[in-house]
């Protein structure tokens, strides 16, 4: 089994829902965490929670679908954490609404943060795992993105590309020690879904939690090095 303790992890979106989850969870395993967002007010609450478990944590406040600001945040947060050994892609956005009534630069906009904003994290945070030859990618996806459905256009257009790109690179960097792991949740209880609309605050016996897809991650991530969760779906009991 793969020791956590000590390990440093940068995790995008990790102020609330499934990013917050993740975050506490690694905090009970010893780990170090740097959490990204847009919103201040929420990274600084989130990273006095996870200062309770005796682990270091700090935040980097910028949009994954900048560049500029992605390459600046993930400069500073390596140089204070010191190193990096897991990434969590977990920063996204969804809007539903049918093909030719979604404005254009709104289903743009989806594209732009679901797929090119984990390209561009991605990118920076890469050649810190190869020059140490070992590190953990885990990509967020969805069953949007195993499956399209009407008004859904946009977010699984960004979520079928993330599957691509994931499985391709992890294909690419197998031989750097550097375990990819390809994430197809269904409905969560997420904020995000919540303020959807197509998950209830109240639905804790039927419908996915935030806390069961960190656990996933978890096991994953404590699988010895020599096996690798190349990609997983996480489903409800409940139909």
């Amino acid at each position: 089994m793969t020791k956590l303790r000590n390990k440093k992890a940068i995790i995008t979106g990790g102020g609330r829902g499934l990013g917050k989850a993740t975050a506490i969870a690694f905090a009970k395993e010893g780990i170090d965490i740097a959490i990204t967002g847009r919103n201040e007010a929420v990274l600084k609450e989130t990273v006095s929670e996870l200062e309770e478990f005796g682990i270091k944590a700090i935040y980097s406040v910028f949009d994954v679908s900048n560049y500029e600001d992605v390459k600046k945040g993930i400069k500073n947060i390596v140089k204070t954490l010191g190193s990096v050994d897991i990434l969590v892609n977990n920063a996204g956005i969804a809007a539903f609404g049918a093909f030719n009534e979604m404005d254009v630069s709104q289903w743009g906009q989806i594209i732009q943060t679901n797929l090119m904003g984990m390209y561009y994290v991605t990118k920076e945070v890469l050649p810190y795992l190869i020059s140490q030859n070992e590190g953990e990618i885990i990509n967020v996806s969805s069953t949007a993105g195993l499956n399209g459905n009407a008004n859904t256009s946009a977010y699984s257009a960004s979520k079928f590309a993330v599957i691509g790109m994931s499985e391709s690179l992890m294909k690419e960097v197998r031989k750097n020690n550097i375990r990819v792991c390809t994430l197809t949740p269904s409905t969560i209880a997420s904020d995000m879904s919540i303020e959807l609309g197509i998950a209830k605050k109240d639905s804790h016996d039927s419908v996915l939690q935030p806390e069961d897809f960190a656990e996933l991650i978890v096991a994953g991530l404590k699988l010895p090095r020599r096996a690798m969760l190349k990609s997983a779906s996480l489903w409800s009991t409940n139909p």
